[in-house]
C-alpha cells in the first residue's frame, strides 16, 4: 500500500510538473507574453530582493538597526539596485560581445532589427527594476534621489521598453545597460560612508574602482557606442522614426549626465587621495 501511495503521489507531482510547464511555455514564454511576464518578474524580483536585503542586514550587520527610517529604505534600495546591476551587466556583456545574435558576422536581417526571446526577456526584467526604483524615488522624493535620477531613470526605461516592445535598437540598449556595471561600486561607497569607514582603505579602494569602472563603462563605451551607430548609420535609418531618436538622444543625454558625474568623482577620489597623504 505504501508504495503504491507514493506512486500516486509521484504521478501526480509529475501531472502538476507537466501542466506548469505548458503553461510556462505557452503562456509566459509564449512572444506575445513575454514582455509583459517579463516586467512583472522584474517587479516581484525587486520586492523580493528589497525584503531580502532588509532580512539579512537585520540580523548580520548591526549598524543597520542604528539607522534611521528613510536610511534603512535607502540601504535596502541600494541591495535591490546592486542585484539588478549584476543581472543587467553580465546579461548585456554577453549579449553585445559573446552572442552571435547582434554579430556582424551573423547575416540575418539588420543588426539595429534584431531580437531574440531571451533578449525581450533580459529587457522586461530591467524594465520592471526601473519601474520600481522609479517609484520608490518619486515615493520618498528627494531622499533617495533628486531631478538628475529621475531624468536617468524615465529616460533609460522609456529606452529599454521601446526595445523591448519592437525588437528595434535591441544592441544599442544592451551597450547602454553595460554602464550599470558601475551601480555596485557605487553603492558600496555609501555603505562604507554610512558605516562610518569614510577613512579606511577600503573606502579608498573602492573609489579607484569607481574611477576605473566609470570610465571603462560610462565613458569609453559610449564612445564605442557612438563609433558604432556611425559604422551602421544607414541600418538605423531604417528604425523607425521613435527608435531613431531613442538611438541618438538617449545615449547623448545619458552621456552629459555620466561626464558631469565622472567630475564630480574624480574631484571626490582626489579629495580622498589628498588626505591619505
Amino acid at each position: 500500500m505504501g508504495a503504491m501511495a507514493h506512486s500516486i503521489r509521484k504521478l501526480a507531482l509529475k501531472s502538476y510538473q507537466n501542466k506548469a510547464e505548458v503553461l510556462v511555455r505557452n503562456y509566459v514564454l509564449s512572444d506575445p507574453y513575454i514582455p509583459y511576464a517579463s516586467v512583472v518578474g522584474g517587479v516581484v524580483t525587486c520586492k523580493m530582493a528589497y525584503d531580502l536585503t532588509q532580512l539579512i542586514s537585520t540580523f548580520y550587520f548591526r549598524s543597520y538597526n542604528g539607522l534611521t527610517k528613510i536610511q534603512r529604505i535607502e540601504w535596502n534600495n541600494r541591495g535591490m539596485s546592486t542585484l539588478h546591476a549584476i543581472f543587467i551587466s553580465i546579461l548585456s556583456l554577453y549579449f553585445v560581445f559573446f552572442s552571435e545574435l547582434f554579430s556582424d558576422d551573423n547575416s540575418v536581417g539588420l543588426v539595429t532589427l534584431r531580437s531574440s526571446p531571451l533578449s525581450t526577456f533580459v529587457m522586461g526584467m530591467s524594465v520592471g527594476y526601473f519601474i520600481s526604483d522609479l517609484a520608490m524615488i518619486c515615493w520618498y522624493y528627494p531622499s533617495l534621489g533628486g531631478l538628475e535620477y529621475v531624468v536617468h531613470h524615465s529616460l533609460s526605461g522609456t529606452a529599454v521598453a521601446y526595445s523591448m516592445f519592437t525588437g528595434e535598437g535591441q544592441l544599442y540598449t544592451f551597450m547602454v545597460l553595460i554602464s550599470e556595471v558601475t551601480t555596485p561600486t557605487v553603492n558600496m561607497r555609501w555603505f562604507l560612508d554610512i558605516a562610518g569607514l569614510k577613512k579606511s582603505t577600503a573606502y579608498l579602494i573602492n573609489g579607484v574602482l569607481i574611477f576605473s569602472s566609470w570610465l571603462v563603462a560610462r565613458i569609453i563605451l559610449f564612445l564605442y557606442t557612438f563609433y558604432h551607430v556611425y559604422l551602421h548609420h544607414a541600418q538605423v535609418m531604417q528604425m523607425h522614426t521613435a527608435g531613431i531618436l531613442l538611438v541618438f538622444f538617449v545615449p547623448v543625454a545619458l552621456g552629459i549626465m555620466n561626464l558631469m558625474w565622472f567630475g564630480k568623482i574624480v574631484k571626490g577620489l582626489m579629495k580622498t587621495l589628498a588626505k591619505t597623504k
